[in-house]
């Protein structure tokens, strides 16, 4: 479970709350999308529940372990072994064939071996299994961002977290990163929050949350 207190987000000391004064709890196993208006905090409030940015006031607590001031290794540690995370640029590795690229998180945590047929069964998970090596210059960018989706599942995170993952694809291969959400949070039960500006898309989620000025303006299960 991840608990957010009071979380207010500046990008200047005078400046507006880009998030402001916001708490939400989010349960494990819940499939949520994050919604509103380009510069409605959205992507800013995927960022500071995720770790990845932690100048903010307030608190973020994973179940009882509060990260906000947590030790960077011991953040590092939390963030390779329970959290994935999917950008609207895949952000792969060019020299990397796709089955390598999976396995970057895996060989940072020292589990290459250990993984190896876990990558395997996500490149076939993502329709890739033919294509294992194949650099990304090879790979169509819906392929790509199968390969980005897959590296991030390699470690069976409790969290994935995703922002604007179908941006830059058409609705045919967005439909199937959706898809993959869907079944990884129905088969593994996990926790998978994603920034959206597609109103299609943000309904495949179980639960939606509106995003207004840096405040939560609904907070709906569908």
């Amino acid at each position: 479970m991840i608990r957010a207190l009071h979380l207010t987000k500046r990008f200047s000391p005078t400046g507006p709350a880009v998030i402001d004064d916001l708490s939400v709890e989010i349960f494990d196993g819940n499939f949520i999308s994050l919604v509103g208006r380009s510069g409605s905090g959205k992507s800013t409030l995927l960022y500071l529940i995720s770790s990845l940015d932690r100048k903010y006031e307030g608190e973020v607590f994973y179940d009882q372990s509060e990260i906000t001031h947590m030790p960077m290794q011991e953040l590092h540690n939390l963030r390779n072994r329970q959290m994935g995370f999917v950008f609207q640029f895949h952000y792969l590795i060019n020299e990397l064939t796709a089955l390598e690229n999976i396995l970057l998180p895996a060989r940072k945590a020292g589990l290459l071996k250990e993984k190896e047929s876990t990558a395997h069964e996500l490149l076939k998970t993502v329709g890739l299994d033919e294509k294992a090596h194949r650099l990304p210059n090879q790979l169509s960018g819906g392929e790509q961002q199968r390969v980005a989706i897959a590296r991030a599942l390699i470690m069976q995170p409790k969290y994935l977290f995703a922002d604007e993952p179908t941006g830059n694809l058409d609705t045919h291969n967005g439909d199937a990163v959706m898809n993959l959400f869907a079944r990884f949070n129905q088969d593994h039960k996990t926790t998978i929050v994603y920034v959206t500006h597609d109103r299609e898309f943000a309904k495949r989620a179980s639960r939606q949350i509106e995003l207004v000025d840096g405040k939560i303006v609904s907070d709906e299960a569908h």
